[in-house]
């Protein structure tokens, strides 16, 4: 097993904080190359290279955002797995240790190892706004402060959404893309603080810009985007409300409506002293905080509305997150070679047109193939099994190897649960795997391919030849001109 740790950075005092402690709190981890850490300077034409105290590797982003930032250094290396923090996180000092036991013996279906991220609050009063907001990162799913992905898992769904230009959605994002691909995200034991750092007077007022992402994840991954990723309704509608009330109240004085401008101004009035009540209460209820959160507590909902107005228009265009397969199966004969009934003679095997090409494209992305194939000449005798292992062998010499091969050796009136258009060839070659078979792709020639993968929840892409009846063609929910064609189907969810 082998990993790597990238860090995006803005140029904080805090990240020779956190190379020190990697580097000095682990007895364990001074014996591996420095060339593991990554640090990613995500500063716009900053005007000197970061000064640190330790030799790893420095890479440049120039102000794109730590998305792009996290992309540039998972790119930057071949480690199985990617390990991202922020450079205001302290790693506790058995850190190393404990990712490693995170990490050793997940199976191939966890995409993501979480750490426990700790928030220490000032002891002897209550926190203020600021400082809860940070506290709810102890609580807050997927967050990049400290977690583990599979690089796998990274090249499946293509990485962070670059779209996401601030710290902020883009770790739930990537996190609700990798789920869809059929991955599991689990929770190590590893512990990580992450301090509390002083806060802008305005900070939640410039947080508001934040609204225009969750535009972004609506249209991703839809309305009910919240409940995934553990976050409650928001206060947006609460907002909206309180905006129009305002801007009720300047029409009706413009317009010389004094009632109609005393009532919308009292209910505005009244909003905004619940919001900022519901603020303040919590907090430590200095002078200093109150009147922040008073003043605050008006700008924010005209602020948040315009933002989420502005999300709403820049990304109307966007289509939704694609479920990207967890594995695509093909049926052999037909569909990845020339069909030749009862073959037993690895020389006559001959790959279909664009086939290699479409399977490499798969395992370019790091999404698993395999075979699910009906041999009933083993059950007649006009195969042997050593012949039959002898051809799929020199297949897989001419087209790649497979991830699975999944080989019903039953005749037609066998009855067995396997043979297509059975479930069972897809259901065993998914439990080879370790993925659902309900997020597999099957692609074949024959009704028989499409009615085994609907059967068990999979989706089936018909690909017909010459001996495919019309009945079966007309039959099939999703077709496609060649195999090179029914990938980019199974990738893109989009009619070819």
């Amino acid at each position: 097993m082998s990993y790597a740790v990238v860090i995006p950075t803005i140029g904080r005092p805090s990240l020779g904080v956190l190379l020190a402690q990697l580097v000095s709190g682990d007895a364990s981890y001074r014996s591996v190359s420095h060339s593991r850490v990554l640090v990613v300077d995500d500063r716009q034409d900053p005007p000197a290279p970061l000064a640190l105290s330790v030799p790893v590797r420095v890479l440049r982003c120039g102000g794109r955002g730590p998305a792009a930032a996290r992309n540039v250094g998972w790119r930057a290396v071949d480690t199985e797995w990617v390990v991202f923090l922020d450079d205001d996180v302290v790693p506790g000092p058995d850190w190393n240790a404990q990712l490693l036991q995170d990490l050793h013996g997940l199976p191939p279906e966890v995409g993501a190892s979480q750490g426990r991220i700790e928030v220490p609050l000032p002891a002897g009063r209550r926190p203020t706004d600021a400082e809860r907001g940070t506290a709810g990162l102890a609580s807050a799913r997927w967050i990049t402060a400290d977690i583990a992905y599979r690089r796998a898992a990274l090249e499946r769904v293509g990485g962070f959404d670059e779209r996401f230009p601030r710290a902020y959605r883009e770790d739930a994002d990537l996190a609700l893309r990798v789920m869809a691909a059929g991955y599991r995200i689990v929770v190590g034991r590893r512990r990580t603080a992450h301090p509390l750092r002083p806060a802008e007077p305005l900070a939640s007022v410039r947080a508001q810009r934040g609204n225009a992402d969750d535009a972004l994840m609506r249209r991703r991954h839809g309305p009910g985007w919240r409940e995934r990723i553990g976050d409650g309704p928001g206060r947006l509608r609460w907002h909206a409300v309180t905006t129009t009330a305002a801007a009720l109240t300047l029409g009706a004085a413009a317009c010389r409506c004094p009632r109609v401008a005393t009532a919308a101004g009292l209910f505005w009035a009244g909003l905004s002293a619940e919001f900022a009540v519901h603020r303040i209460l919590p907090g430590p209820r200095t002078a200093a905080e109150i009147g922040r959160m008073l003043a605050s507590s008006v700008m924010i909902p005209p602020l948040a509305c315009w933002h989420r107005l502005r999300g709403e228009l820049r990304w109307r265009g966007v289509s939704p997150a694609t479920a990207v397969p967890a594995a695509v199966l093909f049926d052999r004969d037909g569909t990845l070679i020339h069909d030749v009934p009862y073959n037993t003679d690895p020389a006559a095997v001959r790959p279909m047109p664009g086939a290699r090409a479409a399977l490499d494209r798969l395992r370019r992305l790091g999404i698993p193939v395999g075979v699910v194939t009906n041999q009933s000449g083993l059950a007649r005798g006009l195969i042997s099994p050593g012949q039959l292992e002898q051809v799929n062998a020199h297949v897989s010499e001419l087209l790649g190897p497979f991830d699975a091969w999944s080989i019903c050796p039953h005749g037609e009136n066998d009855g067995c649960p396997c043979r297509k258009p059975a479930p069972g060839l897809v259901r065993a070659a998914a439990a080879q795997l370790g993925v659902p078979a309900t997020r597999c792709v099957v692609i074949g020639d024959t009704g028989a391919d499409v009615t085994a993968a609907a059967t068990i929840g999979a989706r089936g892409i018909l690909v017909p030849t010459d001996r495919t009846r019309r009945q079966e063609i007309r039959a099939a929910p999703e077709v496609a001109p060649t195999i090179a064609a029914a990938v980019e189907l199974a990738l893109s969810g989009r009619a070819p």
